[in-house]
């Protein structure tokens, strides 16, 4: 994978759409999962447009903040 950007790779591009599926199943706009986190909204939005990628750290609170299992959300990236 030298010299390839994960922020536009197939794996983060599941992993984002399931973010955001998990968000939207929640209830939560970008807004309110963002008061949630803590962060602006705007961090939502780049990181469903993979314009932004989650740190191990920032990606256990997002799911925390979603109540889903982070294994589950990993799992999107190990399985084609």
């Amino acid at each position: 994978m030298k010299g390839t950007k994960s922020v536009i790779s197939d794996e983060n591009k599941r992993l984002c759409l399931w973010l955001k599926r998990q968000r939207q199943d929640k209830g939560h706009t970008m807004r309110s999962l963002s008061e949630v986190l803590g962060t602006p909204h705007s961090f939502i939005g780049k990181v469903e447009n993979q314009e932004r990628r989650l740190d191990v750290v920032e990606f256990v609170r997002y799911c925390q903040a979603l109540e889903v299992d982070p294994a589950e959300g990993l799992r999107q990236v190990t399985q084609p």
